[in-house]
């Protein structure tokens, strides 16, 4: 929506502070002022979330094919 990005700093805006936020996205954040449609808000939101923040980058590669495709809640016995 056109107001994607303005609601999305809203509800950051809130919990700024006051409660943890996990946030995980597929594009880059250099991105996302382009797709949301609003680089001031982008701007204004990724300011209040890398301020206490933590930056987890997975890379490109999925992580099921590292892992061979192995479920990780997969303890070896089947039933």
């Amino acid at each position: 929506p056109p107001s994607a990005g303005e609601d999305l700093l809203e509800l950051v805006m809130r919990r700024y502070e006051r409660a943890s936020t996990l946030l995980t996205s597929n594009r880059p954040v250099d991105d996302w002022g382009k797709l949301l449609g609003d680089h001031a808000a982008v701007g204004a939101m990724l300011d209040r979330l890398l301020h206490h923040g933590h930056v987890i980058k997975c890379g490109p590669r999925s992580f099921r094919t590292r892992t061979g495709g192995q479920d990780l809640h997969d303890s070896g016995d089947s039933k």
